[in-house]
């Protein structure tokens, strides 16, 4: 089984440029009318404060790619956070409090995709009610409750590799080579391959429900990695799920380039409109613009990706 198509590729590297012009002329212009739009401390803040979003989208994207979606994602990292702060404030190791809770993502998300693939639960369905699993076994133990007093060795995001924040880090290394596995690998062309036709991919001996259980066991280790960097920006760590956080994730990979109907897309564009979103953020406090017109802009970003794709997928049928 061959990876993506060509002009699946090209379609894919065309949305990649259009948010890199519409990334850089954010800055262009923003950075003209307030020069502090482009400031060090405000870059640092957009491309640090964001990486985990970035990081989330990676395996947001192979879990669309292969012809699903995940809603809880945003729980998951809420729950994984609060785990890793429990545990670090208890005592454990450091290397444990940061190892433990991918470990728990990735097993917790392996038992949603088996759920999805063997007993053909719509992954709407089993990702919704896993969200309020989530949400209500959060909030009923923890009771919202800050958690503080983390060691400063446990603060991961917060530390540098050649001045560069280890967030960007995380997310250039995780994006490129995610990017070269999906592209390269015989797993990353299996989940191009159940994603864009099933059936097909089954006939061609693509083990169809052990390809989805591997996707979302990978998305729960990503998920987990994202929550460490959640976890570790600030001195505290609030127990509770970040509002809004699986509509960021989702909407970053779909706008990115990936296609809601499955078999398409990248995460290099994933992560380029993760970076794009948070630079819209930042940009409308300088704009003296209400925050609220991002979720606007949200929707119309991904209205419009949708609308553009099944466009494409009815030119190529």
């Amino acid at each position: 089984m061959k990876g993506p198509t060509l002009s699946r590729r090209l379609s894919s590297s065309g949305q990649e440029l259009l948010l890199v012009v519409a990334i850089a002329a954010l800055f262009l212009v923003v950075g003209w009318i307030n020069p502090r739009f482009v400031s060090q401390n405000n870059l640092t803040s957009i491309f640090v404060g964001n990486a985990y979003i970035a990081v989330a989208a990676i395996g947001m994207s192979m879990v669309i790619i292969s012809g699903h979606i995940d809603v809880s994602v945003g729980a998951l990292i809420g729950v994984l956070a609060t785990v890793s702060g429990i545990l670090v404030t208890s005592g454990y190791p450091v290397w444990l409090s940061w190892l433990l809770p991918i470990l728990i993502g990735g097993v917790v998300n392996a038992g949603l995709g088996a759920l999805i693939a063997y007993l053909k639960v719509p992954s709407i369905i089993a990702t919704l009610a896993m969200l309020s699993i989530l949400r209500g076994g959060l909030i009923t133990v923890t009771g919202g409750a800050w958690i503080s007093g983390l060691p400063p060795e446990f603060q991961l995001a917060q530390f540098r590799l050649f001045d560069v924040p280890s967030p960007v880090w995380f997310m250039i290394v995780m994006t490129i080579g995610f990017a070269f596995m999906l592209r390269s690998t015989a797993f990353g062309r299996a989940i191009y391959a159940v994603g864009g036709n099933p059936e097909a991919a089954e006939a061609s001996g693509i083990p169809y429900k052990a390809t989805i259980v591997k996707v979302f066991a990978l998305h729960g280790l990503i998920a987990g990695v994202a929550a460490i960097l959640f976890a570790t920006q600030l001195q505290v760590i609030q127990s509770t799920v970040p509002n809004g956080l699986e509509l960021i994730v989702i909407t970053a990979s779909v706008v990115g380039g990936v296609s809601i109907l499955g078999g398409i897309g990248t995460v290099v564009g994933s992560t380029l409109a993760a970076i794009l979103f948070a630079a819209i953020g930042s940009s409308l406090i300088f704009l003296n613009v209400s925050a609220y017109w991002l979720r606007a802009v949200q929707g119309i970003l991904i209205l419009a990706t949708v609308l553009a794709d099944m466009a494409r997928r009815g030119r190529a049928s």
